[in-house]
């Protein structure tokens, strides 16, 4: 890599903060997604970046047709770097076919790399690259239903009017003793 340019306000030893979002294809398999997720990370990494955050929101429904799609698949990258490295992970991101739109903003700058702890793992990375199914897709049959919908549990009818007789005693009691002590 090229030898990058600090800015005159930047500190040595100091990073900036920053968040990038970025919206992959919502038929991106998990694999691309996966993919994706590590070219990130090499070229942060790489260029001196540490990444503090990483999250994979899943497939959400687009605010309007980008690149003739209506779904996206949303990822949040958290780290700190040097100003350049923004620029390159961008230049990266407008290659990529799977990605259709990103946006990077700075949160704040001077910021001691160390004082930042990072919980990033390898087990972060390989769940951030399974995107669940969205909403629609489980509702219209696409997806098959996880086992919590498949379950249905056997509801005990008994117990529960034994339960809401018990509470209707205890509080005909406390307002009984109330009222005895309202008379005293």
């Amino acid at each position: 890599m090229a030898a990058q340019l600090m800015s005159l306000r930047d500190e040595p030893g100091r990073s900036r903060e920053y968040e990038t979002i970025y919206i992959l294809r919502s038929d991106t398999p998990n694999e691309s997604v996966g993919q994706v997720n590590s070219k990130v990370r090499h070229i942060v990494e790489n260029m001196g970046g540490k990444i503090l955050r990483l999250d994979n929101w899943g497939k959400r429904k687009l605010a309007y047709e980008v690149r003739k799609q209506l779904k996206g698949i949303y990822l949040y990258w958290h780290y700190l770097a040097a100003p350049g490295v923004v620029e390159e992970l961008e230049r990266n991101l407008r290659m990529w076919d799977n990605v259709i739109r990103y946006y990077t903003v700075k949160v704040d700058e001077n910021i001691d790399p160390n004082a930042r702890p990072s919980d990033m793992t390898d087990e972060a990375f390989v769940k951030a690259a399974e995107t669940a199914a969205d909403e629609e897709e489980i509702m219209t049959g696409q997806v098959p239903r996880s086992a919590f919908f498949e379950e249905e549990e056997e509801v005990d009818t008994e117990a529960e009017e034994e339960a809401i007789r018990r509470a209707g005693t205890e509080s005909a009691r406390e307002k009984s003793s109330e009222d005895k002590g309202d008379k005293e």
